[in-house]
């Protein structure tokens, strides 16, 4: 039986799991639109191109399956870019689907073409850094070997993205159903065990150290890996520390936490790794430019250190580990677990690290904290938010800084940093698109600067009745940049301060509800007040313009 390219995409994408798909149509994709009315996909329409990218990013990051997101051809592609590039960074199985001009018109100048022919710019070229796989499907014979591929890039252990652009008179040509009975691609095993030698090597270097550390970064995330580290955590006394993307992989109330590690954190986790630590266990964290303070050689110089990354690119590539493990974080530690008890839990050398921890801490309080004034009410939000939730909930942020050093994350409490690429504008949408998944009571959390590139993506939350809370902190000010100038450029502000709306009257032309935040009575207000878990809120928190973060970006 034959049916239209268009109608095998979508029963592609239903094959996938794909059950929820944002977007804007146009004309050169209305046959997948068009064929979508008849599947079980719901097709979302978002208010920008780039939101429903970024959608498609909360969707799949919070689903663990493949999401996707749908645009025509030339700017509903390239608006889906910059969403694009943050699923890239962070390793998201999106599926994008675009449209093109029909072959017939390529090089004529047809309207919105960007096939790269007769001067137009090449729509797939421009993926091509941003994606695992991508590819213009201009004629039907080799259909089958573009969805294999694309399969494998969306499903394999360290996905990413996929584009798959499909001029228009080809999604409306016929071809074999069976097509689809022609994927061969099977997703790679979930875990890998690890040799008995790692793993004898792991505990001996364990067993070895007086004041092991671990860092939990993304990968241990997503690896499940959070009772295996909470395991080996208590079991053997060792301080947890992650990277900003790894916050929360341990309940940061524990004594042994040590919050997040990172040039724009306390400093609690930096200090004792640098003045305590002779072993570092890092796990699934790849030790960037924020987590190794500009990768600062006194920090790792002094101590062993073990790797476990499931991504053998990471192995290695900022520091020379002495034991490295390529596998599965989470299948490693229980091996590991499962040795040590079967080696009768042989007595370790480590002391009790709690009163050290707690001892910097006070120092952190009082001497070199990040936030030395000025943003009370930021700190009494964010105590809300750990204490005032017994339940899980999701918190999307692109004011990383803040919570970084405010919020200490539960157990079932999931915080996504906006730490792909750092755009501004990602915290609704990406919220909006978890949403998708299973209802929670979820948090997007920006400032006001960010909040004007992608706030009418609530009418998105609006119209598809998603709870929301949309947290602004409001300083009438891009306030990093003013940070800059002020400790770097001789205090010369250009082009950081702007005048803001009304968020009252622009909360009650969306229909939904408002507070503003000016002092610790009106958190408490709204704790008790307002309907944070099942209606849409817009939250307008007061901060000072001119006070700034202790640290400075100069390198």
């Amino acid at each position: 039986m034959k049916i239209k390219v268009s109608e095998l995409i979508v029963r592609y994408m239903e094959h996938l799991g794909i059950d929820t798909i944002f977007g804007m149509p146009g004309a050169h994709i209305l046959p997948v639109y068009d064929a979508l009315y008849d599947s079980n996909i719901e097709a979302v329409l978002a208010k920008h191109e780039q939101g429903a990218a970024f959608m498609a990013g909360g969707h799949a990051k919070t689903s663990a399956k493949v999401s996707a997101c749908i645009a025509t051809a030339g700017p509903g592609a390239t608006n889906l870019i910059t969403g694009i590039a943050n699923a890239y960074a962070d390793k998201q199985p999106v599926l994008v689907i675009t449209g093109e001009a029909p072959t017939y018109l390529y090089g004529k100048g047809g309207l919105q073409e960007s096939s790269g022919e007769g001067g137009s710019f090449d729509q797939v070229a421009l993926f091509s850094h941003i994606t695992r796989y991508c590819k213009s499907i201009e004629r039907v014979d080799y259909l089958a070997q573009v969805l294999n591929q694309a399969t494998k890039a969306l499903m394999d252990r360290t996905p990413g993205p996929v584009l798959i652009s499909i001029p228009f008179n080809v999604q409306n040509e016929l071809v074999e159903e069976a097509v689809l009975q022609q994927l061969t691609y099977k997703t790679a095993p979930a875990s890998d065990s690890p040799s008995s030698e790692s793993s004898h090597r792991f505990l001996q270097l364990l067993q070895e150290a007086e004041h092991p550390v671990i860092v939990a970064g993304y990968g241990a995330l997503r690896s499940g890996a959070q009772q295996a580290i909470s395991t080996l955590s208590s079991r053997f006394n060792i301080p947890v520390a992650s990277s900003l993307k790894g916050k929360g992989i341990v309940a940061e109330q524990n004594d042994l936490s040590l919050g997040s590690l990172g040039v724009t954190s306390n400093g609690v986790a930096y200090q004792y790794i640098k003045e305590e630590a002779d072993l570092l266990i890092v796990l699934g964290a790849s030790f960037n430019e924020r987590t190794s303070y500009l990768w600062d050689d006194s920090l790792l110089g002094h101590l062993k250190i073990i790797q476990v990354d499931l991504n053998a690119q990471q192995l290695d590539k900022v520091f020379s580990a002495d034991l490295s493990i390529c596998g599965d974080i989470r299948t490693t530690l229980e091996h590991l677990l499962k040795l040590h008890s079967g080696e009768n839990q042989q007595q370790l050398q480590q002391q009790t690290p709690e009163s050290s921890i707690t001892q910097l801490k006070a120092l952190s309080d009082n001497g070199y904290a990040i936030f030395k004034s000025g943003f009370s009410l930021v700190e009494a939000f964010y105590q809300k938010l750990s204490t005032e939730f017994d339940e899980a909930i999701r918190v999307f942020d692109d004011n990383i800084i803040f919570a970084q050093n405010f919020y200490e994350v539960p157990a079932n409490h999931y915080y996504h940093p906006n730490a792909g690429i750092s755009s501004l504008g990602h915290a609704i949408p990406a919220a909006i698109g978890a949403q998708f998944t299973n209802l929670l009571p979820t948090f997007a959390v920006l400032g006001d600067g960010g909040f004007q590139m992608c706030c009418m993506e609530i009418m998105t939350a609006v119209n598809y009745n998603k709870p929301l809370n949309v947290v602004i902190f409001n300083n009438g000010t891009m306030g990093l940049i003013r940070k800059n100038q002020f400790q770097l450029y001789e205090k010369r502000f250009i082009n950081c301060d702007f005048t803001n709306p009304d968020y009252q009257q622009l909360a009650l032309s969306f229909g939904i509800n408002y507070q503003r935040i000016t002092d610790t009575d009106d958190l408490d207000e709204l704790f008790k007040t307002q309907d944070l878990r099942h209606a849409i809120n817009l939250i307008d928190i007061a901060i000072d313009k001119d006070a700034f973060p202790n640290y400075s970006s100069k390198r």
